[in-house]
């Protein structure tokens, strides 16, 4: 997991809202077991587009305002965001080439 970032509320606005970088940001709580299905893919993807995308978690537990700001009703929820702007918005496991595809098109 070494290119997959923990985020808080603290650090969410400096290391999203501001990054150069496109972040994918993965909604997730210890206790779901389809983000454990996923989390194996974030990682993937974080090792994979290291250099171009920014890949992060957020503990919904943990964090419940970002949660509630991104409207996350079910987890898990990935994000994808540019410019601090949401740019696409992922519900449920995904499939890996889905997941990679939106990154292709945040970055061409």
């Amino acid at each position: 997991m070494a290119n997959v970032k923990e985020l808080s509320e603290s650090d969410f606005e400096a290391e999203v809202l501001q990054s150069d970088q496109p972040v994918l940001i993965d909604f997730w709580a210890p206790w779901c077991g389809p983000c454990r299905m996923v989390g194996p893919i974030v990682e993937e993807l974080a090792d994979e587009n290291a250099g171009s995308v920014r890949v992060a978690k957020v503990n919904i537990d943990d964090n419940q305002s970002l949660a509630a700001n991104y409207q996350v009703s079910s987890i898990p929820t990935i994000m994808l965001f540019k410019g601090g702007d949401v740019v696409n918005r992922f519900v449920g496991v995904q499939p890996k080439n889905r997941l990679q595809e939106a990154l292709d098109e945040v970055l061409s």
